[in-house]
């Protein structure tokens, strides 16, 4: 049964306060299936997953695997693909490190990238002497193909770049950029923090050999959750970030014999009800259907797009949300960004996002001292918007 936006907004407690929460792509509100998942996990079974023969732990281990099968089902990936992390930031680490990079190689990053999709390589970059080139030609806040194109070369090992820029809400050229990639033999990484969630995702179609994506956006599942998707053919060839206990078969004084992935990158104790949340989390926005998810928000930005029409208002990026995801980021002039989100919170109890948006990098290179950020979810609805639209008109007008 599909879920309607009353459902969802009744499964979610903390919009009773009357808060219009528009700051999704920072961390969404998790719905009270996904809270009663990890509930049922500490009040029914919360035992350690792993070797244990009893059958909390059996129970356990199944909720705790059972959930790379419902994150594949997201993604159209095999569950064998799927790597646990506690968010993106720790999956793109886990990739840079894990694919033991020489000097020499070359990383293709753009000047969009979120600082999690840029600082790992920057530490490699570092610490074994590889070559970081950033793609600059982004027109309209879109990164230009045809600059990857030219700068791809015989020493370039991967290239990465967001599937919807955090900062500005643009769609990226992911399927053009991996055909450029795969052309040239190179691997390519798609941050998919953006995307996961908030519309239909296929690693198929899309054509990359890794993705990364949190539980806590687009999924509506819990905070301190994630995964990395790695293509079967890849997944042998990248090292654990982490060794320990948990991911061994045997154990000498001086060596060890680890056990198959994706099961060798979960040492030590994980994140299990968080884990098992996320599995759930991914069930609930299947359920919604993520083509549905997709419509709405599109529904919403270009509603919220209205504001180019507000005098001093500057919006980046296109004027139509066909190019964008559920993220329209804007200036008001006259006022700082977080002049700007403190009056929307103040005013109309109206949650958005101010400053860089951990792309520093992107807001020098486009001469600006960050924007707002106003992003949404299914569950948010047209009148929130329109309250939106009415209490910055108000700021606006109070400037003039």
């Amino acid at each position: 049964m599909k879920k309607s936006v009353e459902k969802i907004r009744s499964d979610i407690p903390f919009l009773d306060s009357g808060i219009i929460y528009l700051d999704n792509a920072a961390t969404t509100p998790t719905p009270e299936p996904v809270i009663e998942a990890m509930l049922e996990y500490y009040h029914e079974y919360s035992g350690n997953i792993g070797r244990g023969l009893h059958r909390v732990t059996k129970r356990a281990t199944e909720a705790f695997e059972s959930s790379r099968e419902k994150i594949a089902r997201v993604i159209n990936s095999e569950p064998e693909e799927i790597v646990y992390s506690k968010n993106t930031t720790e999956a793109l680490n886990l990739l840079a490190r894990g694919l033991n990079l020489k000097k020499g190689d070359k990383v293709i990053a753009t000047v969009l990238d979120h600082h999690s999709n840029l600082i790992p390589w920057q530490r490699i970059e570092k610490e074994a002497g590889i070559e970081l080139e950033i793609i600059h030609k982004c027109p309209n806040f879109i990164v230009d193909p045809t600059a990857v194109e030219e700068a791809i070369d015989e020493k370039t090992q991967i290239v990465t770049m967001p599937s919807v820029s955090n900062a500005f809400g643009t769609r990226q050229p992911v399927e053009e950029v991996s055909k450029i990639a795969k052309e040239n033999n190179a691997l390519f990484s798609v941050d998919a923090a953006q995307s996961v969630g908030h519309m239909p995702v296929d690693v198929e179609e899309m054509g990359c050999d890794f993705l990364a994506a949190p539980g806590h956006k687009g999924l509506l599942g819990p905070q301190g959750t994630g995964f990395l998707y790695i293509r079967e053919e890849m997944i042998d060839d990248i090292e654990p970030l982490l060794y320990g206990g948990g991911i061994v078969k045997a154990v000498e004084e001086h060596k060890c014999e680890l056990v198959e992935p994706p099961q060798v990158f979960d040492a030590g104790t994980p994140n299990i009800p968080g884990i098992i949340g996320l599995g759930r989390a991914a069930e609930y926005v299947l359920d919604i259907g993520l083509e549905k998810i997709k419509r709405r928000e599109r529904r919403l930005v270009d509603q919220i797009l209205e504001i180019n029409s507000i005098d001093n208002i500057e919006v980046y990026g296109p004027k139509s949300a066909k190019k964008r995801g559920g993220v329209v980021s804007f200036n008001l002039k006259g006022l700082d960004s977080h002049e700007v989100s403190s009056l929307l919170d103040e005013i109309g109890n109206i949650a958005t996002r101010s400053g860089h948006h951990c792309a520093e990098p992107a807001m020098k290179y486009f001469n600006l001292n960050g924007n707002a950020r106003a992003s949404v979810h299914y569950y948010n609805t047209g009148g929130e918007v329109d309250k939106f639209i009415e209490v910055l008109t108000g700021v606006a007008e109070e400037l003039t």
